[in-house]
């Protein structure tokens, strides 16, 4: 009998030990949760001080951002902080009909491999040619200088993505033709 008594009572102590560490771990666990909020909030204001209003919103809602299975020219580079980028470019009549772009960068890698998609489209491979780091900077309504390099890697890599368009040949442009 004095065994049962024992067990019961272990349980009883046990049972609202258990139930107070998992108050304890639910206040943690809200209190964790309240502090990683208040930081996201912190740092996306952060971010957006940093980028300015038109590189902050692409950002968070990218274009153009994908692989292009039947692109007419591409290509893949590493840029000087080790950070890749690939553009994608689909010719029609030797004008850009679509571009995207891959990368494993940061927020500026991203920011400028979208605006140099857009810039690129519509643009026949010499108005390519003008797309620069100074206007892919200038689309995205600014960039941190430490950033710059972004840039300098989207432009870069479009200009060989046009290299390989050149060099593969486009006497087949019109075959594409919508009309």
């Amino acid at each position: 009998m004095r065994i049962k008594y024992v067990k019961a009572v272990s349980n009883t102590i046990l049972n609202n030990f258990q139930v107070q560490e998992y108050k304890w771990l639910m206040q943690m666990k809200e209190s964790f949760d309240e502090f990683a909020d208040k930081l996201q909030e912190q740092l996306l204001q952060e971010a957006k001080a940093v980028y300015g209003k038109i590189a902050y919103e692409r950002w968070l809602n990218p274009k153009y951002r994908g692989v292009m299975e039947d692109a007419d020219g591409f290509a893949y580079r590493t840029g000087s902080c080790g950070e890749s980028m690939g553009i994608y470019l689909k010719f029609i009549n030797q004008l850009v009909e679509k571009a995207s772009y891959v990368t494993d960068g940061c927020a500026s890698s991203n920011i400028c491999g979208s605006f140099t998609a857009e810039m690129a489209i519509g643009k026949s491979p010499d108005e390519l040619l003008g797309i620069t780091p100074d206007e892919i900077t200038k689309k995205a309504g600014g960039l941190p200088d430490h950033d710059r390099h972004c840039a300098e890697l989207a432009s870069g890599v479009l200009q060989a993505a046009l290299e390989n368009y050149m060099i593969k040949g486009h006497d087949n442009d019109n075959k594409h033709s919508k009309r």
